[in-house]
Order: C-alpha cells, then structure tokens, then sequence
C-alpha cells in the first residue's frame, strides 16, 4: 500500500529499540517514530512496542510519516553506464533532480529508476530506493545505485569508509601556479543564508584534491579534475569558491558573469570506482563529457575540437 513502508533492519542498526531504528530509516525524530506505533507497527509480522529490539535482515512495517515523499515510477530519461544484479552506474543528466524534496515531487532520477527497476522498491532508503550517494541537479555524471540490500549496505559502507573513488571535471575562474593541491577546510550550514554552505569552523570536515588538466591563460580558465575525499553538500563548488577559483557557470557560488559562458555549473562526475559488492572486485566506470560542456571547451580553444583529441583526460 502506498502508505505502508517496509523497511530491511541494516546491519548497524541491528539489537536497537524499534523507534530508533524507525527514527533513523526514516531521518525523523525519535518522537515522531514513537507516533507510528500510535497507527501499528509490524517487526516480521508481529505487534511490537517501541522499546523491542530489531535484529539485522529484519522486516519493520510501518505507516508512512506525515510528509513523508510517495516515490512513484515515472518515465525519466537517464544513460546506463553498468548493470549487475546487485548494482547499477548510471549517467545522470543536468538539470534532473536526484530525488523528491525541497518540493520538488515530480521528475527525479529516483522515479526514473523504480520506473525502469521495479526492484529497486524497498531497497535502501524511503524516497530515494537505491541510490548510495547523490549529485546537485545541475551536475551531470556516474551515479551509484545498489539493486539488493546487501549491495547497499556493503556500498554505502564503503562511501561512509571512503572506499569509492569519485573524480570530476570542473572549469574554474582563473589559473593554478600549482598544477596540483588539497583544499581542506570543515564545511557546513552558511550562517547568513541557511540555504547554501560554506566553510565555516564549526563544520564537518572536507577535502578536495585537484589537479590542473588544462590551462586556458588568455581567458583566465582552468580545467581540474577533481576528486572528493569526503562528500559533503555543494563540497567541490563551494571549497573552489573558497580559494576564489568558483566553477564557471555557477550561479550560487561563483563571482557572477564572466567572459566564457557556460549554460550551466561546469561540473561533471566523470568517473567513479568502487568493489563490486558481490565479487570483491574493483569496478570502474566513466561519463564522457556531454555536447552542452564540450561545447564550452570548444569554444575556449577551437584547435582541440579541429584535432579530435578529446577532452576527457582521466588516466591517474
């Protein structure tokens, strides 16, 4: 029933009271949690009370929260770059919503996947079946999305262990004297706009390693490639402005309009690796640049473009 929810018991939240187990399934308060017991909760088929244990594998039945995104398959396009039985890589393009919130409902890459694999249902998270990790709208590129529960217990934990690899492409503002560097500075909740981040003491903490793929000196650009050590919100875009080299394109966190234009925020997750959650074996798998970025670059330095050499550089 749409508003029923069956949620898997994950390993780490396995001998832990129903309601905190509820509460953190569901990303509510622990009160909240409690409220559901009000309506009935099933552990395996059973009544429970909200101090019963849960073990790992188990199955919570429970009313879906007040608020709480009904996530239904809708026909959204999106690239398959890999698809196992126990994983998928997809290539998400820009301007797609990963999943429903912020009031946005309608359109997300999460309905195009339960659309298009019905199995993902129940797997991971309540409105967002599946997916490990997330990118901004803007942000096109390799996203990873666990087809089992396993699979995304074991990848997830990988993600929180910092055992996947996750490399993009950006254009920035101005050029690098360094061809290479670590931007590491704790990121959080922007104190005077609450609804964007910033580096701040009080933040968790983040860092972005960057290498120089190209520089285009007679118009103060620099292409990196970057990769994310820890995966905070907006962490590339905003640890970029920080050191006063935003992204091109970038409406949130960049110096406003420039000399090159680009239609959107000038990132891209080009390739990511992790172990394959079944087999233990490395995986890795790319996005190419889409035409809209590419034609950025070509504009930039028309000789790349006439030589056909490409502009996808991602041999470590």
């Amino acid at each position: 029933m749409a508003d029923t929810l069956n949620l898997v018991v994950p390993t780490e939240l396995s001998g832990s009271r129903v309601d905190k187990a509820l509460a953190v399934l569901l990303k509510i308060s622990r009160n909240e949690a409690r409220l559901l017991f009000e309506r009935g909760v099933l552990v395996d088929g059973s009544v429970v009370r909200p101090r019963d244990q849960v073990e790992e594998g188990s199955v919570i039945e429970t009313p879906r929260p007040s608020g709480q995104p009904i996530l239904k398959p809708e026909p959204v396009e999106f690239g398959v770059v890999i698809e196992s039985s126990a994983y998928l890589v997809v290539d998400k393009p820009a301007g797609v919503v990963v999943h429903p919130g912020s009031g946005r409902t309608l359109g997300t890459l999460a309905a195009g996947l339960l659309h298009r694999y019905p199995d993902l249902e129940g797997v991971g998270m309540p409105g967002r079946w599946g997916l490990v990790h997330r990118l901004d709208r803007d942000t096109s590129g390799v996203l990873l999305i666990a087809r089992t529960q396993g699979a995304y217990e074991s990848l997830t934990a990988d993600l929180k262990a910092r055992r996947i690899s996750r490399v993009y492409l950006a254009l920035v503002n101005g050029t690098f004297p360094i061809p290479t560097g670590t931007i590491e500075a704790p990121i959080g909740r922007d104190p005077a706009r609450p609804t964007r981040r910033a580096v701040v003491e009080s933040g968790k903490r983040a860092a972005t390693h960057y290498e120089v793929m190209k520089s285009y000196e007679d118009h103060d650009t620099t292409l990196l490639k970057v990769r994310l050590e820890t995966g905070r919100t907006h962490q590339i875009r905003v640890h970029l402005s920080a050191i006063d080299h935003p992204i091109i394109g970038d409406r949130t966190y960049g110096k406003g309009p420039t000399s090159v234009g680009s239609p959107r925020t000038f990132l891209h997750a080009s390739e990511i690796e992790f172990v394959d959650p079944g087999s233990g074996e490395p995986v890795s798998a790319t996005a190419p640049l889409p035409q809209d970025l590419e034609a950025v670059l070509d504009n930039l330095d028309p000789e790349d473009r006439s030589s056909g050499r490409g502009h996808l550089p991602l041999t470590r």
